[in-house]
């Protein structure tokens, strides 16, 4: 019987919940990233409301399976794995959140940076050590982690592989948030559920403008920005939040979802 080592659960209030399942440590091979892939796609071709992604208790994700590292032609294949699986994983068209407790190191922190929000149990330690084994981040690291903490910032971690306990991450953007321990999956799964409620074509329009402005100009992301807002007044969610606010005022609409 093959191993499942990436778990999908679709929930009834339009959630879906992606949980690693590797062992206790939650190494991500080639075969998990190839899961992780696959499970990213499906959520792409057939859209819940939002996405939280958990890993285990005490290690959300320890990073790449250093049992499969070998030479220049094994690196050539573990990076183009870790970039394929995690970008799509960025490219899901709903709001991804990163639920994490426990360590997220190395590939476990690059796969926390592809999602669009990073909810941290307050025992959460973040690091990209990869230095320490000689080499550099290969997931996406040196560069979502420069966009979200700054680059002097991603380089001082990255040079000195060292780890970030919660209440720094939050401090310095690499957090979104810090709850206690116990109350990490309640909160990820209420955001979550909250955003699945909303307009979620326009969240996707909103993600998409975010995401694609970030590399280019700004004129060209203004640009970007205009052609999704007039996009966004072909769905049918548009003219339902128009006009329950000329009706009742902000914040009632019942958004469908087209």
């Amino acid at each position: 019987m093959t191993e499942v080592l990436v778990q999908l659960d679709r929930r009834d209030d339009g959630v879906a919940v992606v949980t690693l399942a590797n062992g206790k440590v939650n190494a991500l091979s080639q075969a998990l990233l190839v899961a992780l892939h696959d499970v990213a796609q499906d959520l792409a071709a057939s859209p819940p409301g939002a996405v939280v992604i958990t890993g285990g208790e005490r290690i959300f994700a320890a990073g790449a399976d250093i049992s499969e590292f070998g030479g220049a032609d094994e690196a050539r294949e573990i990076t183009a794995g870790f970039h394929r699986a995690l970008d799509a994983v960025a490219a899901i068209p709903r709001f991804v959140i990163a639920a994490v407790a426990g360590y997220a190191l190395g590939g476990g922190c690059e796969l926390a940076l592809a999602c669009d929000y990073r909810i941290a149990g307050d025992r959460a330690v973040f690091g990209q050590p990869e230095i320490l084994l000689g080499t550099i981040p290969g997931g996406g690291g040196t560069q979502r982690l420069a966009r979200l903490v700054g680059p002097s910032r991603a380089k001082e971690l990255c040079v000195t592989g060292r780890q970030v306990r919660a209440d720094e991450a939050l401090r310095i953007g690499l957090a979104d948030e810090v709850v206690p321990g116990d109350e990490l999956h309640d909160r990820a799964l209420a955001l979550a559920a909250e955003c699945a409620r909303g307009a979620v074509l326009a969240q996707a329009m909103a993600k998409q403008a975010i995401d694609r402005g970030l590399g280019t100009s700004l004129a060209d992301g203004l640009r970007i920005e205009q052609e999704l807002f007039t996009e966004s007044f072909r769905t049918e969610d548009s003219q339902i939040g128009v006009r329950s606010f000329l009706a009742d005022g902000p914040g009632k609409a019942q958004f469908v979802g087209r």
